[in-house]
């Protein structure tokens, strides 16, 4: 499985229904689950960036299915960033001539 990290920004309906937020995390972990995506946790931040999502995926698919299916519900803006461990860039770094 490869990491994910979703960072997001609310959108105006996002703000306006913010009571809603640990419920709409809830939704979140549904339809990660529908599309075969693992949840590692969902974090609220201070500064550029209001909501970071860390996720482990299948594939580059599911993981975009994933941030489609939250995207067309209104509340948030994401981008999503590939994340490579230690053990991932040590393979990477193997193949450099």
């Amino acid at each position: 499985m490869a990491t994910y990290i979703v960072i997001g920004h609310f959108t105006e309906q996002g703000i306006k229904t913010v009571k809603d937020a640990a419920k709409r995390a809830d939704a979140v972990k549904a339809l990660a689950k529908k599309c075969g995506v693992v949840v590692k946790n969902i974090y609220w931040t201070l500064g550029q960036y209001d909501v970071v999502g860390i996720f482990d995926a299948p594939d580059d698919a599911s993981i975009t299915a994933l941030g489609l299916s939250v995207a067309a519900q209104g509340n948030v803006r994401t981008q999503t960033l590939r994340a490579f461990d230690v053990a991932d860039m040590k393979a990477i770094l193997g193949k450099l001539p």
